[in-house]
């Protein structure tokens, strides 16, 4: 099995073993050195001057943007557009899609899966707006019934909110299914891929997405770099997000014109390191191809997940099957707090997540107030796993319970 993690410099500095990919991955030397060297070579405005150093800066942001547009099987670079992260993406087409769109009598509707960046914003547009927000429960497998979503989606629905990946059991839901149900019915869909992008090929188009969202820092990227895909027409038809900066192509006392796309989305000033950073975790990313990331995940999670299930006192949630995962164990222990698992696993120098992971009504819905997650990247290796599971069986003997 090959050795990634001599390409990230933070593996060269702890023993860590790290397990909070879903959270947020660690970046290697090539993303560093992209942003070391836009501020070394090239730090200017970008957009707005016209000497050597701003123009330079504009070619690499833009350059960035196309290789999104690459990278996802968008139709234009027109359709990309820079955000911090998913989460102010998908707070961009509530404010400027959904609110202009949505109206009384109308539904939205989300599953119960949803990370809460893709809960909350459509809580807002059907606070405000008089619209109804519906949910697609799960099985408790955290499955879904397409039968089910097919009576669930109608006339009414103006807006289908999915993740593609969830976050806290990382079962890969069906969207190219899911969002011809919905076109057929007039609705827009809106995808979260935040936990799907590091992952798997992403084709939006193919997908049937509407709208997609992802972040770099998940993506072996940048932390403060973010993306958001909407098809031309619908960008087209939106109210800016945010005033200010480049946005504009005119403005008066008492009125503006705003820029074409993407810039009307892209007010104040833009993260141009971050997009070369994130170019360069593309590229990282591609120059190892999914179908080696996925191997090396699926590789290391499966052996983890096996030996897991051989612990006492252990439940493992969602799938019994670890390739239905996408590298993500989510679990409890018996009679011990997923805070107290999470703090006893630190104390070995095993890092993961305790709590609710930003997905309460799911953890609600499945019966747990709390788990303990451990996600997988395709740096990890069997002896990660083995730490870590060597770790967890001493957990409740540690906490009194005995051997």
């Amino acid at each position: 099995m090959q050795n990634y993690k001599s390409d990230f410099p933070l593996f060269k500095n702890t023993d860590t073993v790290y397990l909070d990919n879903a959270a947020t991955a660690q970046r290697p030397d090539s993303v560093i050195k992209a942003e070391e060297d836009f501020y070394i070579k090239h730090n200017a405005n970008p957009l707005r001057g016209l000497y050597d150093l701003s123009v330079e800066a504009t070619e690499i942001y833009e350059n960035a943007r196309k290789t999104v547009q690459r990278f996802i099987n968008a139709a234009s670079a027109d359709e990309i557009v820079f955000t911090r992260n998913t989460t102010e993406s998908i707070n961009l087409i509530a404010y400027s899609y959904g609110l202009s769109n949505i109206k009384a009598g109308d539904e939205v509707l989300v599953s119960i899966m949803e990370h809460h960046s893709n809960l909350l914003p459509w809580q807002m547009v059907c606070r405000q707006t008089g619209a109804e927000l519906r949910f697609i429960e799960c099985e408790s497998d955290g499955s879904l019934k397409l039968d089910k979503i097919q009576t669930q989606i109608t006339k009414r629905t103006g807006i289908v909110a999915l993740t593609n990946v969830s976050n806290v059991i990382g079962r890969v839901y069906p969207i190219c299914e899911i969002a011809d149900i919905a076109h057929k019915n007039g609705a827009v869909v809106v995808v979260d891929g935040a936990q799907s992008t590091p992952h798997m090929k992403i084709d939006v188009r193919d997908m049937g997405a509407d709208f997609f969202a992802f972040s770099g820092h998940k993506l072996y990227g940048p932390m403060g770099i973010g993306v958001l895909y909407g098809k031309k027409e619908l960008l087209d038809a939106m109210p800016p997000f945010l005033s200010g900066g480049e946005m504009i192509e005119s403005v008066t006392r008492s009125s503006a014109v705003f820029a074409e796309l993407p810039h009307k989305f892209e007010a104040g000033t833009v993260n141009a390191a971050g997009a070369a950073g994130l170019k360069a975790a593309i590229e990282y990313v591609q120059s190892i191809g999914f179908d080696n990331i996925r191997k090396s995940e699926l590789e290391v999670s499966a052996y983890a997940f096996e030996k897991l299930k051989r612990l006492d006192g252990i439940s493992i949630i969602g799938s019994d099957r670890p390739e239905e995962h996408c590298g993500i164990i989510t679990f409890t222990v018996d009679n011990v707090h997923p805070h107290d698992v999470s703090e006893i696993l630190a104390a070995d120098g095993i890092a993961v997540r305790a709590g609710h992971h930003c997905a309460q009504p799911l953890l609600n819905h499945l019966g747990y107030s709390a788990t303990v997650r451990a996600s997988f990247a395709f740096y990890n290796t069997k002896e990660d796993a083995d730490k870590f599971i060597n770790s967890l069986a001493t957990v409740r003997e540690r906490m009194g319970y005995g051997k």
